[in-house]
Parts: C-alpha cells; sequence; structure tokens
C-alpha cells in the first residue's frame, strides 16, 4: 500500500515538474496608457517581470515603470542591450525608463544575470 502511495506521489511530482519546465505557459501581453500624446505602462518585478510582454504603438513617446517588488539580486537591474540601458531598480521603487518607439520591432531586456526575461513590441 505505501509502495502504491510513494508511486503515485513520484509520477505527480514527475508530471509537474515536466509541465513547469516545459509546458505551454501564455502570459498575456500588457498595454499603455496613452495619456497628453504619451504612453505609460507599468511592469511588476516580482519573481520576474509582469506583464513579460508589453505592446506600445509607433510613433507615441513612451515610459515604462519598473515597479520593484522583488529583493531578489538578479532582478535588481534591468538591461536594455538594444537601447544600452542598465538601470538599478534598487534606488527607488519605480523607476521609469523611455523607450524610443520610432521604428515597429521588438526590443527585448533582462535581469543583470540574464535569467529572467521580457520584451516590448512596438505596433
Amino acid at each position: 500500500m505505501i509502495n502504491a502511495i510513494v508511486f503515485g506521489l513520484a509520477v505527480a511530482l514527475i508530471s509537474f515538474i515536466c509541465y513547469w519546465f516545459f509546458g505551454n505557459h501564455h502570459e498575456q501581453a500588457g498595454n499603455s496608457t496613452i495619456q497628453n500624446n504619451e504612453q505609460h505602462a507599468t511592469i511588476v518585478v516580482k519573481g520576474g517581470y509582469s506583464p513579460s510582454t508589453l505592446i506600445l504603438k509607433q510613433g507615441v513617446p513612451a515610459k515604462v515603470n519598473f515597479d520593484m517588488q522583488d529583493s531578489t539580486a538578479c532582478l535588481a537591474h534591468v538591461v536594455f542591450e538594444k537601447l544600452g540601458v542598465d538601470k538599478d531598480l534598487t534606488k527607488q521603487k519605480i523607476t521609469t525608463i523611455e523607450i524610443p518607439t520610432d521604428q515597429k520591432g521588438e526590443i527585448d531586456y533582462a535581469c543583470g544575470m540574464d535569467m529572467f526575461h521580457g520584451k516590448i513590441i512596438i505596433k
């Protein structure tokens, strides 16, 4: 009887691990709000980036606020390699980064250790 319980728990744990690492996880992309011809959006930094994908409108100046709610050293910095931006998020609760929206495309970003990723899509 105990062998059957242990076997059942092992199968459940292996299934969960497979789902966690290989499952198809979808997160809804976030959008900005436009006020006075300027886009504003907030990305919450807590165990990763939420939303990890942000959609901005082309041609409208954009400011993205990173709301730091995590004390993990890895998430202390956000790096936009394409833009040459490396910001320390621990200096203040909310750090604002201006994103150029003059061209359509994607801008990837990551934590300082390149473990957590996100992207901004300009349409």
